[in-house]
């Protein structure tokens, strides 16, 4: 039996392993945690953090970021509705992705490109590290803590 934590992550990605059944090509274009957070901090980008409010709390989350919970209600459509919202409907503004580790971004990321959004990007070190770098944390990148989460 899954634990109620674990329960909602991996329906998503069940679900969302499905619905990305047809598109699973090579995964999109990355940017290291330094990228993200210079291109954020200049507005090229919105950053979006999709993981957890538990998470959020845990370690922070990167100044600026939009923090829009993955397993918001009615996944995976609650999630677009709420990531269309923050980039006025535009499909084409650029974005990049963040969670832990990247695992989560990579399968978001091809989802969100089936769905018609043009320029997403992955951070795909995550805040606290992964084989594709050391993350967020670990670089000392600015962190705000997250108390109303």
């Amino acid at each position: 039996m899954l634990s109620p934590r674990l329960a909602p992550t991996r329906a998503f990605g069940l679900c969302a392993a499905l619905l990305l059944a047809p598109c699973l090509a090579a995964a999109g274009p990355t940017l290291s945690a330094p990228e993200a957070h210079d291109q954020a901090k200049a507005g090229a980008i919105t950053l979006i953090d999709i993981r957890t409010p538990g998470e959020w709390r845990q370690t922070g989350v990167a100044p600026g970021a939009v923090r829009i919970d993955m397993l918001t209600p009615k996944p995976p459509q609650g999630f677009v509705d709420k990531l269309l919202v923050q980039v006025k409907g535009d499909r084409d503004a650029p974005i990049a992705l963040i969670c832990r580790t990247g695992n989560r971004t990579t399968t978001v990321q091809k989802y969100l490109e089936a769905q018609g959004f043009t320029r997403v990007y992955n951070v795909k070190e995550g805040m606290v590290g992964s084989a594709a770098g050391p993350g967020w944390i670990k670089r000392g990148l600015p962190i705000d803590a997250c108390k109303e989460c």
